[in-house]
């Protein structure tokens, strides 16, 4: 028997320890070699493990253990042979159909029958309120003759909290679960304890007239599509307007590393982004020098690799500022935490359609909030307010993106 060894490899700098989140395999099982044998949590991703060799594999740990990053999870005996692939059976033959018996009257139904089938079955009042309500026949108890449900039922059914996303959701009982939080989330919490403690964070908002930008990308959006093969978002100007006004003012690009200031030339943007274990925040690199296109293309892509749980942890270490958008689940409002090292962060939020005074008379325009969160032991009110209101200018007047920041007009004076 030649038994291997399989450690834990080192998923990044500074990780010393993972958790084994699920085993993909049973103990006993034949692998392949490069076969995925368990997903890893670490503190910044969760990870697949692959098979080094092909073999048994015996595992060495359970589901949910801490192991110390280079000690043995699994042995794998590679002198193991591969199990001899059953062959397919032969498919049975099917048996010649009976005939179809000739149709019989059916009986007259007995009033027992009638009664079933008015059990549950809603007046027409009490079926309008159900269909208004989003509740079905099922989720209310009828008081009528023979169990029918009538419109009070259903507003009785509706002042107990009953509505269509919850009904289904919540049973009456008592109980309770515990869950186990992942490593991943244990650091996130960790991490975020230790900004609100050991940062002087402040957060400064403003609103932003999002008019000019629906327009242009109303205007554009097929075209953008057809020329470039993705869409066109408002985080794509969202990120540009920030690298502009990074230029404007880099204190809130820097960080703080023990004395010194580090004040990066280069903009590496996180952006924060959902995905089935929690927030991931993959960062867009030199997103300075790129298009609209070509950061729309870099969003797409992290994304797409957060949601399918692929995200190394290369794509999301270094960046020198985050962009979260809350807006996506509705938010109107919030102060986002710093992500650390980092010095400040940008929240957008729901676009509203709010009365807002211009040239002098009330309009309706969509509005949206924006909040900017930054250690103000690097970064001063003055250069925190005036960063966010060159984002603010620059999302309302979008050809500001072109001129670095400034109007066509302060380039032709040279102002």
């Amino acid at each position: 028997m030649s038994q291997l060894e399989m450690k834990v490899p080192s998923p990044g700098e500074s990780i010393s320890e993972v958790e084994i989140a699920n085993w993909l395999v049973s103990d006993g099982d034949y692998v392949e070699k490069d076969q995925a044998i368990a997903e890893v949590d670490s503190d910044k991703a969760t990870l697949e493990l692959p098979a080094e060799a092909a073999g048994i594999i015996t595992l060495k740990a359970e589901e949910g253990d801490t192991i110390e990053v280079g000690a043995v999870c699994c042995l794998i005996d590679t002198s193991a042979k591969a199990p001899a692939k059953k062959a397919a059976p032969a498919p049975k033959a099917e048996p010649a159909p009976a005939p179809a018996p000739a149709p019989t009257p059916a009986p007259a139904a007995p009033t027992a029958a009638k009664a079933q089938h008015a059990a549950g079955h809603p007046s027409p009042a009490a079926k309008k309120m159900l269909a208004e309500s989003g509740l079905t026949a099922a989720q209310v108890k009828g008081s009528g003759r023979d169990g029918r449900i009538l419109k009070q039922d259903v507003l009785a059914a509706l002042a107990t909290g009953f509505d269509g996303s919850s009904a289904a959701q919540w049973g009456g009982s008592r109980e309770v679960r515990r869950e186990k939080m992942s490593m991943l989330r244990r650091k996130v919490a960790e991490r975020l304890v230790g900004v609100k403690n050991e940062t002087a964070m402040l957060t400064t908002f403003n609103e932003v007239d999002m008019k000019p930008v629906m327009d242009l990308r109303a205007k554009y959006k097929d075209a953008f599509r057809e020329a470039h093969g993705v869409g066109l978002g408002f985080m794509s100007f969202f990120t540009k307007a920030v690298t502009h006004a990074i230029a404007q003012f880099p204190a809130v690009n820097g960080m703080i590393d023990g004395k010194e200031i580090i004040l990066p030339e280069y903009a590496d943007i996180g952006i924060a982004v959902s995905s089935p274990k929690g927030l991931m925040v993959p960062v867009v690199r030199n997103a300075e020098t790129l298009s609209l296109a070509q950061i729309e293309a870099e969003i797409k892509r992290l994304a797409i690799r957060a949601r399918d749980g692929e995200l190394g942890i290369d794509e999301m270490q270094g960046g020198t500022f985050t962009i979260t958008n809350g807006g996506v689940f509705g938010s109107m409002l919030s102060t986002p935490i710093i992500n650390p090292p980092q010095s400040a962060i940008l929240g957008m939020h729901n676009i509203v359609e709010r009365p807002v005074a211009v040239n002098g008379k009330v309009e309706v325009r969509p509005v949206m909030y924006v909040a900017l969160s930054y250690d103000h032991r690097i970064i001063d009110g003055k250069e925190s307010v005036g960063f966010l209101y060159a984002i603010k200018e620059m999302i309302e007047q979008p050809e500001r993106l072109l001129f670095t920041g400034k109007s066509p007009e302060e380039v032709l004076l040279g102002l």
